[in-house]
């Protein structure tokens, strides 16, 4: 499954930030040894369903030792049997646009 989630701290450090906080979920998710792929909006893991609640839920708990509250945005795509689809996909998407252009 690919689950593209965005953690964030209730509250902002004294000039508006989160980047702290959010450092401190990448980390998690990184050192969880799964496929993933942060930008500017949301990481992107891929894995068992098992394995990447369970990293969103300790990137949660790295997140709530910055604030009292934590807010997760989550969207999963959830096809067992299927691994590779965080490049799969782009890769689908890039021919059927070059069908396109064709």
């Amino acid at each position: 499954m690919l689950v593209a989630f965005s953690i964030s701290p209730s509250t902002a450090d004294a000039e508006g930030g989160v980047h702290d906080a959010v450092a401190a979920a990448v980390k998690v998710i990184r050192d969880s040894g799964l496929p993933n792929r942060t930008d500017s909006m949301f990481t992107t893991i891929e894995g068992e369903w098992d394995e990447c609640m369970q990293v969103v839920k300790d990137a949660c708990e790295a997140v709530s030792k910055f604030a009292p509250r934590v807010s997760l945005v989550l969207k999963a795509d959830i096809r067992p049997g299927r691994t590779g689809e965080m490049t799969a996909k782009l890769t689908r998407l890039d021919a059927a646009l070059d069908r396109l252009q064709s």
